[in-house]
């Protein structure tokens, strides 16, 4: 039975997974969208009431009978690579390919559809509350009369966007920026703006959540600090115990996202308290890995290891 790892071709993260699985001898096949059609074949049969799926890459071919379970780490667009790239042809690769893994009895990490919802902050939002977590005050408006009020209420907020940063090449910086009152609102008309109320935080942390398995890392914040993923603050990751109640509401994010992996960042203020931030349902975990020992890869491996087919329609779709 074979893992399917569907990523770029230059991702660390997912090369010491592959390591891992080596050491056990589990059959691994790696393939970005992006290369099909041209380095990928892909071909379903459906008839006589029955199902037969086959993926070739680089000459392996792997039979949608014997896939054990299914990566969703970082794939590029379908038929991004092909000789005459288009939407159309995005869009019909995508069905083709993704249509034939969905009929496959495999288990998912993430399944796209759990995935897609997962990566929407406003409904992040919403699920952290319902599982228990600490979130801080937050809006997503495009009134400035209403930004304005929710500035006036928190005082010191913060602006952060909800999708990332924009394409670009390069991309650009979009850190998490502090705002005062005295700030001008106008702007928020011209599109969406997420403001939250600001948490002086003394340390960041970041949790991956591989099954049931927890990994926390904390990182002393130097004073001030708002956006930890920029500046060097001089202080390395360390692997922290995670709070009771935390562990709980990780339990409960997860199960009402349909995630089998998640990276969780929170902002630990004076108090200890771990108040949530986000869920990337996809995020690195190397560099903890690599600053702590930290097990992650090992754990991902061997959760992909294991074979438990459900033809199930996916949790999040309940």
């Amino acid at each position: 039975m074979t893992v399917l790892i569907l990523t770029s071709e230059e991702d660390v993260t997912a090369d010491m997974v592959v390591a891992k699985l080596h050491e056990t001898g589990v059959p691994v096949m790696r393939l970005d969208p992006a290369d099909l059609p041209g380095k990928a074949v892909v071909s379903a049969d459906y008839a006589h009431g029955d199902f037969e799926g086959h993926l070739s890459v680089n000459g392996h071919v792997l039979s949608m009978g014997g896939l054990r379970s299914v990566w969703v780490r970082r794939p590029g667009e379908p038929a991004a690579h092909a000789p005459h790239p288009s939407a159309w042809l995005t869009a019909e690769t995508r069905q083709a390919l993704f249509g034939m893994l969905y009929s496959a009895a495999a288990r998912w990490m993430n399944h796209p559809l759990n995935a897609d919802r997962a990566r929407l902050k406003p409904w992040q939002l919403r699920a952290a509350h319902l599982s228990g977590f600490a979130v801080p005050p937050t809006v997503i408006t495009t009134s400035p009369r209403l930004a304005r009020r929710f500035a006036d209420e928190h005082g010191n907020v913060v602006v952060k966007s909800a999708s990332g940063p924009p394409p670009g090449d390069p991309a650009p910086a979009l850190p998490t920026t502090l705002v005062g009152p005295d700030t001008d609102f106008s702007g928020v008309a011209a599109g969406p703006a997420l403001l939250q109320r600001y948490v002086p935080k003394r340390a960041d942390i970041r949790l991956t959540c591989v099954g049931t398995r927890l990994f926390a890392a904390r990182k002393a914040a130097e004073p001030g600090q708002v956006d930890g993923r920029y500046g060097d603050t001089e202080h390395a990751w360390e692997v922290v115990p995670v709070p009771e109640r935390v562990g709980r509401s990780v339990y409960e994010y997860v199960v009402l996202a349909g995630l089998a992996y998640g990276a969780f960042d929170f902002a630990e203020d004076e108090e200890g308290v771990w108040w949530f931030l986000e869920c990337n349902q996809s995020g690195q975990f190397g560099f903890v890995e690599l600053e702590t020992g930290q097990p992650i890869s090992q754990a991902v491996a061997q959760w992909l290891s294991q074979h438990k087919a459900d033809r199930r329609v996916p949790q999040s779709q309940r």
